[in-house]
């Protein structure tokens, strides 16, 4: 594996935003390591491209984010595949809903175990590494951490933890490492639902996002705010600017 270049680390790396993040720090020159869960196939579609590209720059490690025995052994093959790290972005997520007179158990333990546990336990196994290259960390988070959403209570509160977990890491990793998060609002929209034309009207800027909006923020948090920790930089067209 070439050794030379920065490495980035993206949880759910395959598909949607994941893979534009993946796909933007590889043209930025960067190895790269795509997480996923299931989707093998993607995945490593996703690193033959990158590698026919530029050889040995990508590799794919699965890892169910739910089993932190796997989480840390995700942390540790990162850390080691191309001998460094300098960039988690933690990304991966489910979007499920549950109302008040149905919520189960394991609907709030799949939340958290994604939103909270897991980004927390991959921090905790690349620190050293992260704070050696004095790297940093970008959680995906959601404008729904602030204006909940109804029917998605466990979503919202994970997301909303997760926001006040990247303060705290920010506090606890500084100097060597900075953590940030962005808060995306509608970027894509789930597959087989038609476009929701009332939400776009709420959107001051009239559009939903691109995924290159995404990369453009983390990007900017990756590279051009080095003076930026305890952050959540807010990717949404405006609407978290606006009165409900």
């Amino acid at each position: 594996m070439n050794c030379q270049e920065q490495v980035a680390l993206v949880t759910g790396g395959s598909q949607r935003i994941g893979r534009a993040l993946v796909k933007g720090f590889h043209a930025r020159g960067l190895n790269v390591v795509v997480h996923y869960r299931s989707s093998e196939v993607q995945a490593l579609a996703l690193v033959e491209e990158l590698n026919d590209n530029r050889p040995d720059c990508a590799i794919a490690i699965q890892a169910d984010l739910r089993d932190i025995s796997q989480v840390a052994h995700l942390g540790r093959n990162a850390a080691t595949a191309f001998g460094r790290l300098d960039i988690l972005i933690n990304n991966a997520s489910t979007f499920r809903s549950n109302s008040l007179a149905s919520a189960s158990q394991d609907q709030l333990d799949e939340q958290t175990d994604i939103h909270i546990k897991a980004p927390y336990f991959l921090v905790q196994s690349v620190v050293s590494e992260l704070s050696e290259t004095h790297g940093c960390v970008v959680n995906v988070t959601d404008i729904y951490a602030t204006r909940p959403l109804g029917n998605y209570s466990f979503y919202c509160a994970s997301k909303a933890a997760l926001e006040s977990l990247t303060r705290s890491l920010a506090l606890e990793l500084a100097p060597k490492v900075r953590v940030n998060a962005i808060a995306p609002g509608a970027i894509l929209w789930p597959e087989n639902k038609p476009a929701n034309d009332e939400l776009i009207k709420r959107t001051p800027l009239k559009r939903i996002g691109r995924v290159e909006d995404v990369v453009a923020a983390v990007n900017y948090l990756v590279f051009d705010a080095t003076f930026t920790t305890g952050q959540i930089l807010s990717v949404d067209g405006g609407r978290s600017a606006t009165t409900p």
